[in-house]
């Protein structure tokens, strides 16, 4: 059975759009029909002197369940060549898991949703981009209505998102 899930990528070392780019490739391994929001450079969170990011938020289906699913961007991460880090430090590319279907989940390895998917703006701007009124499971708050109790100024459009070769920007 598939799932709906919704990702964030983010990246501020290298070249950034190229990260981006893989990290899509890759994702189509074991996602299908991926829907990718606008690319936005924002500013540091949480360790703030670093390098800008660039972030973006895909939504996807996949046949796999949460944990495999966590271990299989995880995998991805390392491909890419993301390298150990402090927590909310410099990378490659990081990955994380925001949203499976409706679903609430919280042990060792993984909580879902993200908690701290109310909290930034980062993730919520391209969010609300692809699925405004997607209810969190938790909350019952549209992605819209979490957005709109955030300062988002430092979120800023770089690019639309990049069609995959199929129409409606699905991979």
């Amino acid at each position: 059975m598939t799932e709906t899930v919704y990702l964030s990528l983010g990246t501020n070392l290298g070249n950034r759009s190229a990260n981006l780019a893989a990290a899509l490739i890759h994702l189509a391994g074991f996602c299908v029909n991926l829907r990718v929001s606008s690319i936005y450079e924002t500013e540091p969170w949480g360790f703030t002197d670093q390098p800008l990011f660039l972030n973006q938020v895909v939504q996807a289906d996949t046949n796999l369940q949460p944990l495999p699913l966590l271990n299989a961007v995880k995998t991805v991460e390392l491909e890419l060549g993301r390298l150990p880090n402090f927590r909310f430090g410099p990378r490659l590319i990081d990955i994380d898991i925001l949203l499976y279907g409706r679903q609430v989940l919280q042990s060792y390895a993984l909580t879902i949703p993200h908690p701290l998917l109310a909290q930034r703006a980062f993730v919520l701007v391209p969010l609300a981009e692809l699925a405004p009124g997607l209810p969190h499971p938790v909350s019952g708050q549209d992605m819209q209505t979490l957005l709109a109790g955030l300062d988002a100024s430092g979120v800023k459009w770089v690019q639309n998102p990049v069609s995959m070769g199929k129409s409606d920007d699905a991979v």
